[in-house]
């Protein structure tokens, strides 16, 4: 029976293990290019975009590639951008629950998930975000009726070419049809095209979108070194009097032209020097603020947002961000796993298991970032409000593990005791599994003893209300005031310390 690829043409397995497009010396296919980034004026991007619209992409993804070799900041990003997701263990979900099917996802597990080169494999094939499209090419192995990828090659995208009609399919570069290329050989290439917008291929690139504000900010840094080359140090004027000689002018010449360096001269006693002042303070920052502002909206292009590559944004910010805009991390996991599927994993299991009409699904999770501090705090105030909370998930958000048993452990259960509620309705402490401890009856005790001994006889020898507002004065003296004021003390004292404890 005749394996089909994922596009219906016929696959010859004898092809699979000789690489179809690799370079040479000689060929068309050669790792040498020349710069098209060196001295790029407006009407040159102008025409190297327009001829990328035709679909002569040559010049276009040149450029692109200069600009990640040129620019420390677009390579940044653009790199933060493709790791967000190269980085990503990936998971395999089987096509049902079948042992057969469960059979199957392990082998896409062990030879493709858990190859060496899966990483890698992955970030070639995000080369896309910037030129819109990106192809590696998979060397096959067999023994007996088993075939495995032993190796996944990055190939160079100047060396294919889309056909003229439409702009869809992807063909190679060869000697035998350098204009229009040959088809690629089925089961052999993995193509990830970067859905950043609708339309040709090609023209979806970060690299375009960015192409001008990247030519604008080279233009800026030559502007700024010319600038600190001529105002870094302050202009020097010589000056000679009448008597002056033209040997003597010359000399004076010689040292002015040369102070900033050798910083040192030597001249006649009637000839001086001075130096005046540049242009107005800060004027540099014309250029600073032109390349800040360009590589704020270049962040913005790939990143989604500024706050974790630029400055102006505190740490908490930056944390919840998690470098990369979770919506666009997403949809490259989403997209670039969709690839996989469709070129690698679906070659795999047909070449090893004919006849299946449903496959295993390699998955790239990217988890939306949470803010942990306020999970817990939440947490918090719901256990003080009596709700009761899974310890366990507690530890995992806060990124501990359950004890087992034996383990040395520290802090006490958290947990709401019904049982303790008082009747206010208020609940034990976090911390707490037992009422907390009674006051000693004795300290009161003998308080109230006191008390009582002072006003009761004023009570029993009144006659009248009035009576014991008048001598309650002088029976206030009587009372164990200091025994009071001592014990309230003890008890406030006691209850703080007891409150700290809890709240540590």
């Amino acid at each position: 029976m005749a394996i089909l690829d994922q596009y219906g043409r016929p696959v010859n397995v004898g092809s699979l293990t000789k690489p179809q497009a690799e370079p040479g010396l000689t060929g068309i296919r050669q790792i040498w290019a020349g710069s098209i980034a060196s001295g790029l004026t407006p009407k040159r991007l102008a025409r190297i975009l327009a001829e990328c619209d035709q679909g002569n992409l040559d010049a276009f993804l040149t450029l692109a590639e200069e600009m990640e070799e040129r620019d420390p900041h677009y390579q940044s990003v653009l790199g933060i951008r493709k790791r967000v997701i190269s980085g990503i263990a990936p998971t395999i979900t089987p096509a049902s629950d079948s042992a057969k099917d469960k059979e199957i996802a392990e082998q896409v597990r062990i030879r493709i998930a858990e190859h060496d080169g899966f990483g890698d494999m992955v970030e070639d094939l995000l080369d896309a975000l910037g030129k819109g499209f990106a192809v590696v090419e998979v060397d096959w192995a067999r023994s007996a009726k088993e075939w495995w990828p032993t190796a996944f090659e990055y190939r160079d995208p100047r060396w294919f070419v889309f056909e003229r009609e439409k702009g869809v399919e992807l063909r190679l570069k060869d000697d035998a049809d350098p204009v229009n290329g040959v088809p690629l050989t089925p089961f052999k290439f993995i193509q990830h095209r970067a859905k950043l917008k609708s339309g040709l291929v090609y023209r979806g690139g970060l690299a375009r979108l960015v192409a001008f504000s990247w030519m604008c900010k080279a233009y800026t840094l030559k502007d700024w070194m010319a600038f600190i080359e001529t105002y870094g140090l302050p202009l020097r004027l010589g000056r000679y009097g009448p008597d002056a000689t033209p040997t003597d002018v010359q000399t004076l010449f010689r040292a002015v032209a040369n102070i900033g360096t050798d910083a040192a001269a030597v001249l006649p006693q009637n000839m001086s020097i001075d130096f005046e002042n540049g242009p107005a303070a800060n004027s540099d920052k014309i250029f600073e603020n032109l390349a800040r502002y360009i590589d704020e909206q270049v962040s913005k292009a790939v990143l989604g947002q500024t706050m974790t590559s630029d400055n102006g944004s505190s740490m908490a910010q930056a944390n919840v961000h998690n470098e990369v805009r979770h919506d666009i991390a997403a949809s490259d996991a989403r997209a670039v796993t969709a690839s996989i599927n469709r070129d690698l994993v679906r070659m795999f299991v047909d070449l090893n298991f004919e006849g299946q009409k449903s496959y295993p699904r390699l998955v790239i999770k990217v988890d939306e970032p949470e803010d942990t501090n306020a999970k817990i705090t939440n947490a918090v105030k719901l256990m003080r409000s009596g709700v009761t909370l899974k310890a366990s998930e507690l530890r995992a958000t806060a990124g501990f593990s359950d004890p087992e048993p034996g383990d040395e452990v520290v802090g006490g259960k958290v947990a709401a005791n019904p049982e303790a509620m008082n009747r206010s309705g208020a609940g034990l402490a976090l911390n707490r599994t037992d009422p907390m401890p009674e006051e000693d009856p004795d300290d009161w005790q003998e308080v109230a003893d006191g008390i009582l001994d002072a006003v009761a006889p004023l009570i029993e020898g009144a006659a009248s209300y009035e009576e014991i507002l008048a001598k309650l004065p002088e029976t206030i003296n009587r009372m164990p005031t200091a025994l009071v004021v001592d014990t309230l003390v003890k008890s406030m004292f006691k209850a703080r310390s007891i409150g700290d404890a809890q709240d540590g």
